[in-house]
């Protein structure tokens, strides 16, 4: 199975319910779509959103210094076709756009990969199709403190059994810890409550503002301080009784390194857009040998594979971004989801789109 072409296409999706998330202006998904095609005829599909642009520079990216070192390549094995892009883009890479533009391929190459073995990933992986819990996000603190309820208990109503709102940013500490002294008491005690801080505190604020947020029974609270702030999220971590997670900005298993050696951040965030299916089974096979959780990320409907397929499985995330742009979109029943049983990735983007959403930025 030999790749012949590599193929980008930009697009600009309205949001069906654009996120209010309060230091971020989305009105559009913007997505670039990578298609990679085999001498059998197989293509295989992966895609990059995101968030916060550089889309004309990741596909620039893609076929300057990807694409040249995949035609001819032989894609039965995409761990090490992730390996010579590495190489080749060790320079100006290890981080940031080099790395996200190969995540794209890999997902793409993985996908490929299942359709010609005609199974689905987790299964080429040897996992299982059980349903996976997955919580409901997006109770942005944009949406003010009401919002963030309402939010909150339309999720509860559809079966979820967890919910994550936010803080900083938009609030003082006494309107934070007001925030989620209100969603507890409206959610009563059964639901579960994350709080994602968007790395929007200080140290110093996020162990004053976590003391009193540790009264109202937390699954976690995340990303408290700058990614890049290690020493920030032990000191934290150790000064509260609310777990502290993390992740999402991180960029592979290398970069996780220093949370596997403490131990102190039990659940890991891992973006697929920030390693693709190979960093990503990576992180969490390390994890794993860590004694520590994986909690992927959004894109729940790529990420599922992977929980289905590791034995450190935490939450799965569903922002309800999405659903609008596959013909096949996934269901969520009661708060759990099952990864798609159709072979490869087995997600496919509604062709329309290709059509009507040309790229705006």
């Amino acid at each position: 199975m030999k790749i012949v072409d590599v193929r980008t296409h930009l697009l600009s999706v309205p949001f069906t319910d654009p996120p209010k998330t309060g230091f971020l202006t989305l009105e559009k998904i913007d997505l670039l779509i990578v298609e990679v095609e085999m001498d059998n005829g197989v293509i295989g599909v992966g895609h990059l959103h995101p968030l916060a642009g550089g889309m004309r520079t990741l596909e620039m990216c893609i076929h300057e210094m990807l694409k040249p070192a995949l035609i001819g390549e032989d894609a039965s094995d995409p761990a090490a076709i992730w390996q010579t892009l590495w190489m080749k883009t060790f320079i100006q890479g290890r981080m940031g756009l080099t790395v996200m533009a190969q995540s794209a391929i890999d997902i793409a190459l993985w996908d490929a990969l299942g359709k010609e073995r005609d199974q689905p990933l987790w299964a080429l992986w040897g996992g299982r199709g059980d349903a996976l819990a997955i919580y409901g996000s997006g109770c942005f603190r944009g949406l003010g403190h009401d919002g963030m309820i309402e939010k909150a208990e339309r999720y509860v109503r559809e079966g979820y059994k967890a919910i994550k709102m936010q803080v900083a940013h938009c609030f003082t500490e006494d309107e934070d810890v007001a925030n989620v002294r209100d969603m507890r008491e409206a959610l009563g005690n059964e639901i579960e409550i994350m709080v994602d801080v968007n790395q929007g505190w200080t140290v110093d604020q996020a162990i004053s503002c976590g003391r009193r947020l540790d009264a109202f029974n937390l699954t976690w609270l995340e990303e408290p301080v700058l990614a890049d702030n290690i020493d920030g999220y032990h000191a934290i971590a150790d000064a509260l009784k609310t777990p502290i997670v993390g992740g999402e900005n991180h960029f592979l298993s290398y970069d996780l390194d220093a949370f596997y050696k403490s131990g102190k951040v039990p659940i890991l965030q891992p973006d697929i857009m920030r390693g693709g299916y190979t960093g990503l089974l990576k992180v969490a096979n390390d994890a794993h040998s860590a004694g520590l959780k994986i909690a992927p990320h959004v894109f729940p409907e790529m990420s599922t594979h992977v929980a289905a397929a590791i034995p450190n499985a935490s939450w799965l995330e569903s922002m309800g971004w999405y659903d609008h742009l596959w013909t096949q979109p996934l269901t969520i029943t009661n708060g759990m989801i099952s990864p798609p049983d159709r072979p490869g990735h087995g997600m496919e983007f509604r062709p329309e789109l290709f059509v009507d959403h040309p790229y705006q930025g």
